[in-house]
């Protein structure tokens, strides 16, 4: 990697926000470690080298401990600071939490949870040593309402809202920032991997995540804590949650995520 360029860590790159965000951080003259699961983490890495800087890509899975402590292996012998982190892997599952399968709804604790967990505490230690750094946590408009029908979903972006929002108190100090990226429905595969295409939400139109990417790095660039980006509308919906009671936003998410709404 060019040790002229800073680094930037980004998961979940491979396609939607995550590779926008890699893409972001490339055209601003960053070097890359990307990370997913898929196969597609590979056509993300060579669209990426477009931009001239660095690409290095580890594929691995972030839902297991091992699969995390291989990712920090990589970060650790690139022999570089850490000037960037975007933990922005995540999944979700739509339907019914009586019908959903045990293993689905664990997978969602262990990515947007547990793993966002794991790597803040393997990489957040030598950014605090060096004396700065910039950590990106996707989180989500979801956050901020329950969730019929995603209800581990929507309860598992509420968990990285609280957190990112702690630690950029704790850190506030240490000339490391952390800022809570809060995006509404983007058009991205998560619906489809959500199996939630026959939802009102699925269906509708949805934000383009490059400019949800651009926000979001202009936030964490002036080390914003918290951005709700993406359209007007979304940023509308962020500004009415924080006054509507939760009752009244839990019958609106049914609205849009009830299997079969999207023929309603």
């Amino acid at each position: 990697m060019n040790e002229t360029n800073p680094l930037a860590v980004v998961t979940g790159a491979s396609s939607g926000i995550g590779l926008e965000l890699a893409r972001q951080f490339a055209q601003h003259g960053y070097d890359l470690l990307i990370t997913a699961e898929d196969a597609e983490l590979a056509a993300a890495a060579a669209a990426l080298d477009d931009y001239g800087t660095e690409v290095h890509s580890v594929r691995t899975d972030l839902t297991t401990f091992e699969g995390v402590e291989e990712l920090h292996r990589n970060i650790t012998a690139t022999g570089r600071p850490v000037a960037a982190v975007a933990l922005n892997a995540g999944v979700g599952r739509g339907g019914a939490f009586l019908d959903t399968d045990l293993a689905d709804e664990q997978r969602i604790i262990d990515l947007n949870i547990t793993s966002t967990v794991h790597l803040a505490k393997r990489i957040l230690p030598a950014m605090v040593e060096d004396g700065h750094g910039r950590v990106l946590m996707t989180s989500s408009i979801a956050s901020t309402m329950p969730g019929p029908f995603q209800a581990v979903y929507n309860a598992s972006k509420s968990f990285v809202q609280s957190f990112a929002q702690a630690l950029a108190n704790e850190l506030k100090d240490t000339g490391v920032t952390v800022t809570a990226l809060m995006p509404g429905p983007t058009d991205t595969e998560f619906f489809e991997r959500a199996d939630m295409l026959d939802t009102k939400v699925g269906t509708a139109d949805k934000d383009d995540p490059a400019p949800v990417a651009a926000q979001a790095f202009d936030a964490l660039m002036a080390g914003k804590t918290k951005i709700v980006a993406g359209s007007v509308k979304t940023r509308l919906h962020g500004l009415a949650n924080r006054v509507l009671p939760d009752g009244a936003k839990a019958q609106a998410h049914r609205r849009m995520a009830e299997p079969g709404s999207s023929d309603q």
